[in-house]
């Protein structure tokens, strides 16, 4: 498992990363992949998707996916000035696109204690599995 930043395309999930990586490696060899992902708000809670990935060596979507992935990071647009120094570094670390399409979510309710009296009836109740729609 590892940490990725990832944006969305309609109902699927992108994921920019080096061909050479275990993550694309384990995508051409197996289909069924599953990213989890957590909750930015304590306590920790997450969602794990089951999904179908397809490796895409498209040059061009790989970049505008890696040019959103810029945005999100610094939460602003980039410029496109900048598209040419992200297309070498595309280029430089052979970068393909995992789309993900999830088919499944399995999500785990958060469970914290905040002070002492929290702990009178804390229970860990187990999560479930739901349809992606």
């Amino acid at each position: 498992m590892s940490v990725v930043y990832y944006q969305t395309d309609r109902d699927d999930l992108l994921v920019s990363t080096m061909r050479a990586r275990a993550k694309a490696r384990a995508a051409l060899r197996d289909r069924q992949v599953s990213l989890c992902v957590l909750d930015e708000q304590w306590p920790l809670s997450y969602v794990l998707l089951s999904c179908t990935v397809v490796v895409q060596d498209e040059f061009e979507r790989t970049v505008d996916a890696m040019m959103r992935v810029r945005e999100l990071m610094a939460d602003m647009p980039m410029p496109e000035d900048i598209r040419p120094v992200v297309e070498e570094s595309a280029r430089r670390e052979d970068r393909v696109l995992l789309r993900l399409q999830p088919y499944q979510s399995f999500a785990t309710p958060p469970r914290h204690v905040y002070k002492p009296q929290d702990n009178v009836g804390l229970t860990h109740d187990l999560g479930q599995a739901l349809p992606w729609a």
